[in-house]
């Protein structure tokens, strides 16, 4: 199991970039793929994007495809969400979380999640 904290949260104007950071202690860190998502008030919860293992492949939502970027460092035990051009629709807690050695949309294959970091977009 791993735990996990989010961090770099905050408050931005739109058109801005912003980029989040997810520690994890625990030594399985490089064996699982990793992803992010997000909800928003009264929203559920929706996939962002994920990395597989090395960091090799990536998978986005098409509405953050072309303006967020997902990379880890397994060293560091840390994976980053990068978002550019940022738009108002995308505020919301973004939550990082942990699956097996699959890349997956879905986030009932990810077991293990962090508390969320808020990410708020004015115009």
């Amino acid at each position: 199991q791993l735990q996990l904290v989010e961090s770099g949260g905050g408050l931005v104007q739109a058109g801005d970039s912003l980029r989040l950071s997810c520690a994890a202690s625990g030594r399985s860190f490089s064996s699982r793929v990793m992803g992010w998502f997000r909800q928003a008030p009264g929203k559920e919860r929706e996939f962002v994007g994920s990395i597989s293992l090395g960091g090799g492949t990536t998978l986005y939502a098409d509405s953050v495809k072309g303006r967020f970027a997902i990379s880890r460092d397994n060293a560091k035990n840390t994976v980053y969400l990068q978002m550019n051009s940022l738009k108002r629709e995308d505020t919301a807690i973004y939550y990082c979380a942990a699956t097996g050695s699959i890349l997956s949309r879905d986030a009932r294959r990810y077991s293990d999640w962090g508390q969320g970091t808020q990410v708020t977009v004015s115009s």
